[in-house]
């Protein structure tokens, strides 16, 4: 029972983080919908918020908390690129673009370059850190230490099943996706997320 209790805490404290529309979901989201290297990005997300959440549970969290410096140095590239991504976007919000089939699909990314932008988008994100790491890590620390490992693997299942479902849960949307327009909103809205998070990193108001 206390197995089960441990995987529901680590299970829910994880979905409450990742649930969030931010630039990784929605990146993620945009490759669901183009149709490209679906198992490739959701097992590149899974696999970086793992090793995450178990460097937090094993104590990694104490040792960035010491040092926070290494937070303001991330805080800085992640803005930076983050409104690089930004400008990406919303010049392809004024191109034509629309879904079409794997075959006449017209721009398909490299495998190479997702997982560079996953890594990016993921590790240059400093509430990565301060959610899987050390905030989750901090919950694991409060568990007796023979039930950590089974918190952080609830956490860990529920990142999977996430990442999983909104990469393969997005084709569903494709049909209305269709059109030119829709691709535009989407890219549209991709881009001020961007600028908004890097705002919000740097702790400037949006107005």
């Amino acid at each position: 029972m206390n197995i089960l209790l441990s995987l529901l805490k680590g299970f829910s404290a994880s979905s409450g983080l990742i649930i969030a529309i931010g630039a990784q979901n929605a990146f993620v989201i945009r490759q669901g919908l183009k149709r490209q290297h679906l198992f490739l990005t959701a097992l590149i997300c899974s696999l970086i918020d793992a090793i995450l959440i178990f460097m937090g549970v094993i104590g990694f969290g104490f040792y960035i908390s010491e040092y926070p410096l290494f937070i303001d140095l991330t805080k800085y590239f992640a803005a930076i690129f983050l409104f690089c991504y930004g400008l990406i976007s919303l010049r392809s919000a004024f191109k034509k673009n629309s879904l079409k089939s794997s075959a006449e699909e017209p721009s398909v990314s490299s495998a190479k370059k997702i997982i560079v932008t996953l890594l990016a988008l993921s590790l240059l994100n400093p509430h990565v850190y301060l959610d899987t790491v050390i905030l989750l890590g901090s919950i694991a620390s409060q568990q007796p230490s023979h039930e950590q490992m089974y918190f952080a693997a609830g956490a860990i299942s529920a990142s999977f099943l996430w990442f999983f479902s909104i990469t393969f849960g997005a084709r569903l949307l494709a049909p209305l996706f269709q059109k030119e327009n829709s691709w535009r909103i989407i890219d549209g809205l991709i881009a001020i997320t961007m600028w908004t998070i890097a705002l919000s990193i740097l702790n400037l108001p949006l107005f």
